[in-house]
């Protein structure tokens, strides 16, 4: 009762102690019960619980994520999530309170959280169409959509919304900061299912999904290449390092909008060699940069 499980449970983890923790565990005719017996002057210690890389972000980035929820009506509902991942944490050592202290998750370039989270996510969860009004950055105007919601994702620090629009009847990604004035209908949903949205969403570089289009062939130099070579930029890339100590690394892509703008943080550290059309662009914002920063120097 004290444990809240069955007598077959307990005897089941007593005897994984015994096997595979090599615990010191006896039973005891006398009390009719389990103890430890160590050896002489010696205390027993189950291990550490050590998470790897992956396990311990995940359980700080939850509990990071959880702290900046707001007060509202899950707040019954998350506590109890919030306790489990501190006792998670307290059992790393050197963990509970100090571990997040010890241990940054910096997030970059995080737009401001949208206020309708609640509303699309329970949207997804539910399969329910919505109306929603949308703004698109680069055009600069908002439209009226119907969509249909996918599911959700978490990318670069910023949600977005896969859905089914209907205006354009097909697939499209939504940034949840622009969507405003969403609300739910009463028509059944579009339903599309995993592989085509998986197929959709994966096989072109970056948030800009759909069919790859092009295949891009980046060449690093040799400094650039040491931390390149290490990086994991789409599941389909292929690499190569050259007789000159460049890196070369071929990825596919279909909107170029996304890689542009990751190219040019490298500067004169990477060169398109391939497509054309991509060097082309590339090359076109450089000179436009060059040339703002050449007027102000005139």
């Amino acid at each position: 009762e004290a444990l809240d499980c069955s007598r077959a449970t307990v005897k089941r983890l007593i005897e994984e102690m015994r096997l595979y923790l090599n615990a010191p565990i006896v039973f005891e005719r006398k009390g009719n019960g389990y103890r430890y017996a160590p050896t002489e002057g010696e205390m027993y210690e189950l291990p550490g619980l050590w998470f790897n890389a992956s396990e311990l972000y995940a359980l700080l980035s939850m509990q990071q994520l959880l702290e900046q929820v707001q007060p509202g009506l899950l707040d019954g509902h998350l506590e109890p999530l919030r306790r489990r991942i501190h006792d998670l944490l307290n059992r790393q050592p050197g963990g509970g309170d100090e571990l997040p202290k010890r241990v940054r998750i910096l997030r970059a370039a995080a737009r401001q959280s949208s206020p309708h989270f609640a509303l699309v996510a329970g949207a997804v969860a539910a399969r329910q169409r919505m109306r929603i009004r949308y703004y698109s950055r680069v055009r600069d105007q908002a439209s009226e959509r119907e969509v249909s919601p996918q599911r959700l994702t978490h990318y670069r620090d910023n949600w977005y919304l896969e859905a089914w629009c209907h205006l354009r009847e097909a697939l499209r990604t939504f940034a949840l900061d622009a969507i405003q004035d969403p609300k739910l209908l009463t028509e059944p949903p579009i339903e599309v299912s995993q592989q085509t949205m998986d197929r959709h969403y994966a096989s072109a570089y970056g948030i800009f999904a759909g069919p790859s289009e092009h295949t891009a062939v980046l060449r690093f130099s040799p400094e650039r290449a040491r931390w390149v070579a290490q990086e994991r930029w789409h599941a389909q890339q292929q690499s190569r390092w050259l007789p000159d100590g460049y890196y070369e690394l071929t990825l596919p892509y279909s909107h170029p909008a996304e890689l542009v703008m990751d190219l040019l943080k490298f500067g004169p550290e990477v060169e398109v060699v391939a497509p054309p059309c991509l060097r082309e662009l590339v090359r076109k914002r450089l000179e436009q940069s060059l040339q703002i920063y050449s007027n102000r120097s005139s």
